[in-house]
């Protein structure tokens, strides 16, 4: 019998917040990162917020995230890792219907289930526990001597071939294989699936999206919109 699998992406597909942005707000409220650098953050989230630029989410990410390496070495990995429990803790359960649902539909039919994320490897790995996946890959924090170097190994750069190594290690077919996420990053991972549901897409991904005619399902409010291509238009399911 073949090995059916589905694939998610975590933050902001099954997560409706993005964790790693939530622990580096934690590391800021417990004062690892100076108020300068947090008015820096909270300054480039307010220019996503308001709309202006169709980058402005990107460009908030690269101050996040550069004022995070900033930081990183400096910080006792006891410490950073009570904060990701925190974390966890606090949005483990802030999920989109949809794909809480999906999740659980899957599970109930015998899909093996993978989670790949940019997110540090041991929120997702209690995430997966909570949530019944099969296989983690998330992001690993170089240490050295018990310290950070700052260096991370993430697999959002190259998410196809991360798919394809647990499809060999675990012998899972691709027949029925679905893939699910929400931003660009995630197209490699379409790719590789019979069925791609490409969920709350950003603007990259739509575009893909309705060149291919892969589905597309947004979750807006308690409403769940299914759009099912056809004939090179999407209809409402």
């Amino acid at each position: 019998m073949p090995k059916y699998f589905a694939v998610f992406d975590i933050d902001g597909t099954l997560i409706r917040w993005q964790l790693f942005h939530a622990i580096v707000h934690g590391l800021g409220k417990h004062g690892y990162i100076s108020p300068e650098a947090h008015d820096r953050i909270k300054e480039a989230r307010k220019q996503w917020k308001v709309r202006t630029n169709p980058e402005g989410f990107a460009a908030y990410e690269h101050v996040l995230v550069t004022e995070y390496l900033a930081v990183l070495s400096s910080i006792e990995p006891n410490e950073y890792f009570s904060i990701v429990s925190d974390v966890f803790d606090e949005y483990k359960d802030q999920t989109h219907a949809y794909t809480r649902n999906l999740l659980k539909d899957l599970k109930s039919k015998g899909y093996k289930l993978i989670a790949i994320s940019g997110s540090q490897q041991e929120i997702i790995e209690r995430l997966a526990e909570h949530y019944g996946f099969d296989y983690v890959i998330g992001s690993t924090l170089e240490q050295v001597d018990g310290k950070f170097t700052g260096k991370i190994d993430t697999p959002i750069f190259d998410k196809a071939k991360v798919l394809n190594q647990v499809i060999g290690e675990h012998s899972l077919s691709k027949e029925g294989s679905i893939a699910v996420g929400d931003s660009s990053s995630d197209i490699p991972m379409f790719e590789l699936v019979e069925n791609p549901i490409v969920f709350n897409p950003d603007q990259k991904l739509f575009k893909v999206a309705k060149e291919r005619q892969w589905k597309i399902v947004v979750e807006r409010k308690n409403m769940i919109y299914e759009l099912e291509p056809k004939n090179g238009q999407y209809l409402l399911s």
